[in-house]
């Protein structure tokens, strides 16, 4: 594996990379989510890279040592799209390989792979999502409203609606070792049901004081893995990351030309059982087939957590590699 800075279109782009790069081997993204970085996909690049694919995991638009660009409106859907659409460009430019590959996301990186299929799916020919699946858009109004309605009837506020605020990136700068450290835990698979975080959050606290003070690094995080995250979100901060939360209504108001449009490309759809993420998006599980017109797997994987690509490397990689297969048949 290897890490370089790409200069997109728009962006310059910290990727880690791994595989054939001579334009021989089909392109895999991994797109990561909150709060993570491009080393979070490290075993599913490791893996691809050495099953023949050229397996590339960038950190995303205000994270890590990709550029954070200045404004709310700067990390709307269509431009963490558009991110990926020019640093596939650059990618295949650099070798004169075919200007396609299949995306993989995870967290807020799964709509973002999502959107990609949706938008652009003679470049991105096949998407696998993990943890969040496809939401279409929902011709009422924009979700925010919608979230807050919910908060208000069972008096605790979903952390979406926190993170509107626009001082909420201090909850994490405080003590962005703590604010990591408990972060991982609440949403991991190998913590009790009673101290996993629901997504609500009790009048009077936040995202991260609600979360025990001994809160322990999951099994699979490593103290050095761990201080690799707490370094890139010191010197980088939370501002930029919450951007992409504060960006929902703007995103529904975009994506009105989209709107009852379906997935066409193959795809397939991986969850952990005790995932909270599903106590606010899992009933859109039940619906991927409406969406998906291509779906060929959707799995649950018993008793794991949120953070599928660490927590279960043997399995999600088994799985991407299978799905790889299935779609695009083994590198030569």
């Amino acid at each position: 594996m290897q890490t370089r800075t790409l200069q997109t279109d728009g962006l310059k782009q910290r990727i880690l990379e791994a595989g054939p790069t001579d334009g021989s081997a089909p392109l895999v993204l991994l797109i990561h989510g909150f709060p993570e970085l491009g080393i979070s996909w490290r075993a599913q690049v490791q893996a691809l890279g050495e099953a023949g694919y050229h397996a590339v995991a960038p950190d995303m638009r205000g994270y890590g040592g990709t550029e954070r660009p200045d404004g709310v409106e700067a990390y709307s859907i269509l431009n963490l799209v558009g991110d990926m659409v020019d640093l596939v460009r650059a990618l295949t430019s650099e070798t004169g390989g075919h200007t396609e590959c299949v995306v993989v996301g995870h967290d807020w990186g799964a709509p973002v792979a999502w959107h990609c299929a949706l938008l652009r799916p003679q470049m991105f020919r096949a998407v696998f999502g993990l943890s969040v699946p496809f939401q279409p858009r929902i011709p009422k109004g924009p979700p925010l409203p919608m979230m807050r309605a919910i908060s208000k009837r069972v008096g605790r506020d979903l952390y979406i609606c926190q993170f509107q605020e626009p001082q909420a990136h201090r909850t994490f700068e405080t003590d962005v070792a703590a604010a990591l450290r408990k972060g991982f835990y609440a949403y991991d698979g190998a913590t009790p049901d009673n101290r996993q975080s629901t997504g609500f959050i009790a009048p009077g606290q936040d995202f991260v004081s609600e979360i025990p003070e001994d809160a322990t690094l999951p099994p699979w995080m490593t103290p050095d893995h761990f201080a690799e995250y707490v370094a890139a979100f010191s010197a980088g901060g939370f501002d930029a990351p919450l951007n992409w939360y504060r960006c929902l209504d703007r995103n529904w108001a975009l994506m009105a030309f989209a709107q009852d449009l379906k997935i066409t490309v193959p795809s397939a759809f991986m969850v952990g059982e005790r995932d909270p993420v599903r106590n606010y998006s899992g009933a859109a599980e039940a619906t991927l087939k409406d969406w998906l017109t291509d779906l060929r797997s959707q799995v649950v994987l018993p008793g794991a957590g949120h953070w599928l690509q660490q927590e279960r490397p043997a399995e999600v990689n088994a799985a991407l590699l299978d799905f790889l297969t299935d779609v695009r048949g083994r590198p030569a």
